[in-house]
């Protein structure tokens, strides 16, 4: 299995936009689908976005469809999620997660493999 470190997270007015990072270590990162979930307070954990593993599919939840983008570098071993016009509803714990898997459409945590640490982000309105 894979380990992942996100990060980039942190503290955005409404309106601005953050990258998330998220790097694996292990030599198998190009075998996995690659995705991003959240986490808001009181809530559970829901499907954010997620690439395949040659990067040619990806699938975002309606919530943030024209606003995210998922990315992934596979020399890099990193997966990016670009997060523009951030409201207020944006504010969770992101985590970063790996599946070998087949999925749902939207994929389910159950469904993840690893996962990330978590990075806070934090929508000011």
């Amino acid at each position: 299995q894979v380990q992942l470190v996100g990060s980039g997270g942190g503290l955005v007015q409404a309106g601005g936009s953050l990258r998330l990072s998220c790097a694996a270590s292990g030599h198998t990162f190009g075998r996995y689908a690659m995705g991003w979930f959240r986490q808001a307070p009181g809530k559970e954990r829901e499907f954010v976005a997620l690439v395949n593993w040659t990067g040619n599919y990806k699938y975002y939840a309606d919530s943030v469809k024209g606003r995210f983008t998922i990315s992934r570098d596979n020399a890099k071993s990193t997966v990016y999620l670009q997060m523009n016009s951030l409201a207020s509803e944006d504010t969770a714990v992101y985590y970063c997660a790996a599946t070998e898997r087949p999925y749902s459409n939207p994929p389910l945590p159950k469904e993840v493999d690893c996962w990330g640490q978590g990075t806070q982000v934090t929508v000011s309105a």
